[in-house]
């Protein structure tokens, strides 16, 4: 793969022998962040979890102290009293079987999560061959699917993000933004790195942290000493 000139310019700022410690590697991709835009500051964490097994799928959600960094679209399922109390949250947007056909058939994806309460999620159901493969899908386990529909809203607002395995049983989660400081950064990496060794599965047997990376949109990954976190 071809790098350009500023890639290959931050990446002299990484030994890739050397595991670095979360503050140090925080201040190498901070410093390595120089795309015109405010890149977004991601973890990677490759696990020894099988998720074909049910019982090694990990999958969560945690607010982060300082957010994200990104303002989200919150799109709620609910009716009467709950609708109004989810648009009071300041959901983006709140409504129920009207959103079937906008959604299917128009297209319609103006929103980065959903939250459904019990009563509707048979509604949500049918939008499953749209929402699922795009990771949108309501889940109990993300507290996506809850009748504290105010919780769900101000908690996502405030930079609530979900954590979980891809398909390589790696998790893939944004720390924040490149102009947020060093000590949100480590604020929000520590939240973070925290949720997912509390979620390690209990039958998992062998490492769970393979390898811990750090790094931004357009620059490279700086790799973290595991042992510090065993």
């Amino acid at each position: 793969m071809k790098r350009g000139k500023r890639y290959l310019e931050a990446a002299k700022a990484v030994n890739r022998g050397t595991l670095y410690d979360s503050a140090d590697a925080i201040k190498i991709v901070k410093e390595s962040a120089k795309a015109k835009f405010d890149e977004t500051v991601e973890l990677h964490v490759r696990t020894g979890c099988d998720g074909r097994h049910a019982e090694q799928q990990i999958r969560g959600a945690v607010v982060l102290p300082h957010g994200t960094g990104k303002s989200v679209k919150v799109l709620v399922f609910a009716k009467n009293a709950k609708a109004d109390e989810a648009l009071a949250a300041g959901a983006d947007y709140v409504g129920g079987e009207e959103l079937i056909p906008k959604i299917q058939n128009e297209g319609w994806l103006d929103f980065d999560v959903v939250v459904a309460t019990p009563d509707m999620m048979g509604v949500v159901g049918r939008l499953g061959r749209v929402l699922g493969p795009k990771g949108l899908m309501p889940n109990p386990k993300a507290g996506t699917v809850t009748m504290d529909v105010t919780k769900a809203v101000n908690d996502i607002k405030a930079g609530k993000i979900e954590y979980r395995l891809d398909k390589a049983n790696i998790i893939h989660v944004p720390v924040g933004k490149a102009s947020f400081t060093e000590e949100q950064l480590a604020d929000n990496f520590q939240t973070l790195i925290d949720a997912i060794i509390k979620a390690k599965p209990q039958s998992l047997k062998g490492t769970y942290l393979k390898s811990i990376t750090l790094t931004s949109t357009m620059g490279p990954g700086v790799k973290l000493n595991t042992a510090k976190f065993l």
